[in-house]
């Protein structure tokens, strides 16, 4: 049996307690157990990070739990174990379809769930911000113990694990089927002092088994770095935790940040429980110049326009997918790499140069209209200059 995450403070020889904002050394296995962090059942969407420089955001993210393809005393070639494989590689399948199990890379009998994705950071990058994002499903087939919630462990490239505290209020809500929530925590030093690399996180408190609501859990590691060789750019990071209402959108605005026509740029979400193939998903961008004229609002904007963001990846009108996507024909490592992650979403889209005409404000508005979904962070780069 796998030792209960208390019992793990006798490998760790660091730990991040977050709340006091400090690196500490963890040098007894009989260490209190943390604080459980404030929880909300709803979280509004608030800036977390935003900065004028040059550079962007980068991120890694990997699922924690998975469909169970085979295991000992079942047939790796039965029904269930092709349709889990397929369903891997991209094809249909929902994580109510499956008896779900935990992913667990790192060859260590003292976790229960591990996880690595890379940070890719150009040559020459410096962090300025980094926050790690963990979430799921606490009720499936077992009863998870949410004060676990606010703890994970992570490990930076070639580094042991560490102890990480969540360092904000915890979103998390009960409904008749799921049990969902999402915690954060500052790693700005970890990343700085550690570059980038293959990053893990373990011991994602979220519950196996099968259940009509599905397992889903997962984590995103954002990053914003300056780099003198890329574009002056505005960064901004949102966090929350929203229930995805069929008859409203979340809608976060992006205010007094001027960006040239033929601005270009990339926009991130990360979601939980979308579907594969359902369709009724979708993110948009709205930009333009905010109204000056003293008949109406400044939160109204002139001359705007609507993109629609998607990709190959990512359609449309089914982006909330179970898909860890971005641009690039190289995308960063991943452990597993599975295309549909069952439930659990962090993608990238590219803008390209597709603010075609100037403007001042900026809107994303994700929207779900199928899926019983929950967003947990959205963030923007875009240009400021020609």
């Amino acid at each position: 049996m796998r030792q209960p995450l208390v019992l793990l403070l006798r490998r760790v020889t660091v730990g991040a307690l977050a709340l006091a904002g400090t690196w500490m050394t963890v040098t007894s296995p009989a260490a209190a157990p943390a604080q459980p962090t404030p929880e909300a059942a709803h979280l509004a969407f608030t800036e977390r990070f935003h900065a004028l420089q040059h550079g962007g955001i980068v991120r890694a993210a990997n699922a924690s739990i998975s469909c169970r393809a085979a295991s000992s005393g079942r047939d790796p070639l039965s029904p269930s174990a092709r349709s889990c494989t397929a369903a891997r590689a991209g094809g249909q399948g929902t994580n109510g379809d499956f008896d779900m199990d935990y992913i667990d890379v790192d060859q260590d009998p003292n976790t229960y769930n591990s996880s690595r994705a890379e940070v890719r950071l150009p040559e020459g990058s410096r962090v300025t911000y980094a926050r790690l994002y963990w979430g799921g499903n606490l009720r499936v087939g077992e009863q998870k113990p949410p004060e676990d919630t606010g703890r994970v462990l992570i490990a930076e490239p070639g580094g042991e694990y560490k102890e990480l505290l969540a360092d904000t209020v915890t979103g998390h809500r009960v409904t008749h089927d799921a049990d969902a929530y999402q915690a954060s925590a500052d790693v700005t030093r970890l990343v700085q002092e550690s570059g980038g690399g293959l990053y893990t996180v373990a011991q994602v408190d979220v519950a196996k088994g099968s259940s009509a609501a599905g397992a889903w859990g997962g984590w995103t590691l954002v990053v914003a770095y300056d780099n003198p060789a890329e574009p002056l750019r505005h960064l901004s990071l949102w966090d929350g935790f929203t229930a995805l209402d069929p008859r409203s959108a979340e809608e976060i605005r992006l205010s007094g940040r001027r960006f040239p026509g033929g601005a270009g740029g990339r926009v991130g979400l990360v979601a939980y429980n979308g579907d594969h193939g359902t369709v009724g998903d979708s993110l948009h961008l709205t930009y333009g110049q905010a109204s000056r004229r003293p008949d109406r609002p400044d939160d109204h904007m002139s001359g705007s326009t609507a993109l629609a963001l998607g990709d190959p990846a990512n359609p449309v009108d089914d982006v909330l997918n179970s898909t860890i996507d971005e641009p690039g024909d190289l995308p960063p490592e991943r452990s597993p790499a599975y295309t549909n992650n069952l439930g659990y979403d962090s993608d990238v889209f590219d803008l390209g140069e597709r603010l075609a005409h100037q403007g001042d404000q900026l809107t994303l508005r994700l929207l779900c209209r199928r899926d019983a979904a929950w967003a947990g962070v959205l963030f923007v780069a875009v240009d400021a200059q020609p």
